[in-house]
């Protein structure tokens, strides 16, 4: 069977990802995000690990690499599913070392801009999905998928 990892920064970003319940709930699946209010209430009912917040920190950018790493190697996950930000760079770069499959939604707050790590990650990303289609522009690789709510 097939094992998601759903990795989302806290807040608007992890918002987002729940939005797909429909699609992962069938299958296995584990979260990684921050340890903030919604990650810990989501973490009552489902498997979520916890890492740093690298906030463009060097130094905290490696602990955070170093427990995605950890987290990745005991989960063994097939398809990584993102929707940004801090929390997703690690794993996903972790994931395509490891030749798995990456999938990336832009953030719904990113209308005409890219982000940060939509830049780092588009390169990697076996899918890609903008949800604005100005900001597609930055993309010619990517899928426009229209709003995730």
């Amino acid at each position: 069977m097939v094992k998601i990892c759903l990795v989302a920064s806290a807040g608007g970003h992890l918002k987002e990802i729940l939005q797909l319940k429909k699609y992962y709930s069938k299958k296995k699946h584990y979260f990684v995000t921050f340890k903030r209010a919604d990650g810990v209430s989501l973490a009552k009912k489902e498997a979520v690990h916890f890492v740093e917040c690298p906030s463009r920190k060097p130094a905290k950018f490696l602990l955070n690499f170093s427990q995605s790493l950890k987290i990745f190697l005991k989960e063994k996950p097939d398809i990584i599913i993102s929707t940004g930000a801090d929390a997703a760079l690690a794993t996903c770069w972790i994931a395509k070392t490891f030749g798995k499959k990456v999938i990336y939604i832009e953030s719904f707050c990113r209308p005409t801009k890219p982000s940060v790590t939509g830049k780092l990650v588009y390169p990697i990303a076996d899918l890609f999905i903008y949800q604005w289609k100005e900001v597609g522009k930055n993309y010619p690789k990517g899928k426009y998928g229209g709003s995730i709510f």
